[in-house]
């Protein structure tokens, strides 16, 4: 397609301003990833390139170094970096809607060494976005027709979701331990990447993406040094200390402090690779395991029941770990994510969740509480039907007319009987009846037996 002396390569706006979108993000990038974070249904990434090249015409980009990749066939090949002049990060800003000064650098150091750091970082956003591919139509050039040929194949199939804008991404971002963000103090960590995607249920996300090229304690510092700037707290408007952070950022209300991805990205082995994520989270314990708290003890008995708590993660990180090429395969909403703390892999909603906090804690000892209730009205709903089956059940004494029930004593009674208190007197008038007769037969035997004695002077006794 011909282009104008200002546009010598014939790009279009939107592929120019796609260009600068890009950049204005990831800083550093070949045309290729371009085309893969902005337009992955374009054919190729002649089109980003023509866009570059017209760019670099009017001062906006520039290219200082390149970087070598194996492509799909097996063959390296060698590709232009391109980043941002100052103008063009000037441009970005316009595009992105942000003030020049939340811009950042445009990253032309590590252009030299072809970037394999950002062009990681690059990668990963591309892999959160899941940007999704709109076909493209071949171009119609003058004179010539267009050529027949069915719609065209989106690449690599369908992609998983994704989450968040590229405009929510933010890389290099300064989290100043002490002093400001443009003369952050010693110490203070810089964030790879930020994602701020609140209409996903993640107000913020800090993500770190590790090459292999760095050793596990100084990969497990990057912790320490992020629960730093977290602790760090400032005066709000009426006096009060209020953390840092919450003043760039929004609570997602799971408690802590916000999450932190690592994205590991080398190309190593499996067993290789889970030594070097358990590494970094057996030396970075302290700043994201919580602190367990004993609750109640319910069931049968105190040595017969469960031991019942919760687990404080006021004060401590999220952090969940995966791999660059799940991420790329499966999508940030994928089972991919391995919280640590946690014994399995889980999706990101349910990896940033706290299943065993106080919410989970409040929420069973509720429940607790509503069955043991449930148990105590069922209790006496059984009392009062037994209470009213046995008052149905009862009849009137035939000597004093008091309620008599079949169970009035520890044995049964027979229906129609008199009630306890008037058995008992009647058995006790019948024993004394039955002792009163048997003295009597007892004296007149006794006299009998003196008469029989004593002969005629017998009935004197």
């Amino acid at each position: 397609m011909g282009g104008t002396k200002t546009r010598p390569y014939g790009s279009t706006t939107k592929t120019r301003t796609m260009v600068l979108a890009g950049l204005g993000v990831v800083k550093v990038a070949t045309a290729e990833q371009i085309r893969q974070l902005m337009c992955p249904g374009t054919a190729d990434a002649q089109t980003v390139r023509n866009g570059a090249k017209d760019l670099v015409v009017e001062g906006l980009v520039v290219s200082l170094g390149s970087a070598t990749r194996i492509n799909a066939k097996g063959n390296r090949v060698s590709e232009k970096l391109w980043n941002l002049t100052p103008a063009g990060l000037a441009a970005a800003s316009v595009v992105l809607d942000r003030e020049v000064k939340e811009m950042g650098g445009t990253a032309k150091a590590s252009v030299a060494s072809g970037a394999p750091h950002a062009r990681k970082v690059t990668d990963t956003i591309t892999a959160f976005l899941q940007t999704v591919p709109e076909p493209t139509s071949p171009v119609v050039r003058k004179k010539l027709p267009a050529p027949s040929r069915p719609d065209p194949v989106l690449e690599g199939g369908p992609r998983p979701p994704g989450i968040g804008t590229l405009p929510g991404w933010e890389t290099e971002v300064v989290l100043p331990v002490t002093g400001t963000f443009t003369t952050p103090g010693r110490g203070s960590p810089r964030a790879d990447a930020v994602l701020t995607a609140p209409q996903a249920g993640l107000p913020v996300l800090f993500v770190e993406v590790d090459n292999g090229t760095e050793d596990r304690p100084t990969v497990a510092g990057k912790l320490v040094k992020y629960r730093r700037f977290f602790r760090r707290t400032v005066k709000d408007t009426d006096g009060r200390d209020v953390p840092l952070w919450r003043t760039l950022y929004d609570d997602s209300g799971r408690g802590g402090y916000p999450p932190l991805a690592l994205v590991f990205t080398a190309k190593v082995g499996r067993e290789a690779m889970m030594n070097r994520i358990k590494a970094v989270r057996d030396l970075s314990q302290e700043c994201w395991k919580g602190h367990w708290h004993g609750g109640s003890l319910y069931g049968t008995g105190t040595t017969g029941g469960t031991k019942d708590g919760y687990r404080d993660y006021t004060g401590t990180i999220p952090v969940i770990v995966t791999t660059l090429a799940r991420l790329q395969e499966h999508g940030p909403h994928g089972v991919i994510w391995w919280r640590y703390g946690h014994s399995h892999l889980e999706s990101l909603e349910v990896a940033l969740d706290n299943p065993d906090d106080y919410r989970a804690f409040h929420a069973r000892e509720e429940q607790r509480r509503l069955t043991s209730r449930a148990e105590q009205e069922r209790g006496q709903r059984e009392r009062e039907e037994t209470k009213r089956r046995r008052k149905a059940s009862a009849w009137a004494c035939p000597t004093c007319g008091r309620d008599v029930y079949p169970s009035d004593t520890w044995q049964s009674v027979p229906p129609g009987s008199d009630c306890t208190v008037c058995t008992s007197v009647k058995e006790g008038k019948r024993q004394e009846a039955e002792e009163r007769a048997a003295e009597a037969a007892q004296t007149k035997a006794e006299a009998e037996a003196w008469r029989k004695k004593n002969g005629l002077f017998g009935f004197l006794r």
